[in-house]
């Protein structure tokens, strides 16, 4: 057991951040999206985290990975099919928690314009989430000893 970190994310998730670079970018998607088929189409490392929902995921990951501030998009979350300016509660959760965390808010992304992004992520953490449009990506920043 380590001190100071979330005790969701698992050692395979703690590797998988910790061997992401700048600009790398990671899926964390429900329980509904096809991870696997995904994963092994663009060569992402997949990561289990079956017991816990989407934004739980989101918040854990956020206190130990920084997003990227160099450019103009550091999140993107999945529109809803047939009604693109639709706000489900997982997307509701993540901008409320993107906020909180100091971030900028997600963009939404086409639902196969997200499917292509996420296989070509560093890793995808499937978590167990249920509620529908429960996935969001996110690009790597760096830690700086300057800021």
């Amino acid at each position: 057991m380590l001190k100071n970190l979330p005790p969701l994310l698992t050692p395979d998730a703690l590797h998988a951040l910790a061997s992401m670079g700048h600009g790398d970018e990671l899926a964390i998607v429900d329980a509904n999206f096809p991870a696997a088929r995904v994963a092994l189409q663009g060569g992402a490392r997949l990561v289990q985290l079956a017991g816990a929902g989407a934004t739980g995921a989101l918040r854990a990951v956020l206190q130990v990975l920084p997003l990227d501030d160099f450019g103009p998009d550091a999140a993107w979350t999945m529109q809803v099919v047939g009604d693109a300016a639709a706000v489900p509660p997982p997307v509701a959760e993540f901008r409320a928690l993107l906020s909180e965390a100091g971030e900028r808010a997600p963009v939404p992304l086409e639902r196969m314009a997200f499917y292509e992004r996420a296989a070509n992520a560093f890793a995808i953490l499937r978590t167990g989430e249920s509620r529908p449009y429960g996935n969001i990506l996110l690009r790597k920043g760096v830690v700086a000893s300057d800021r």
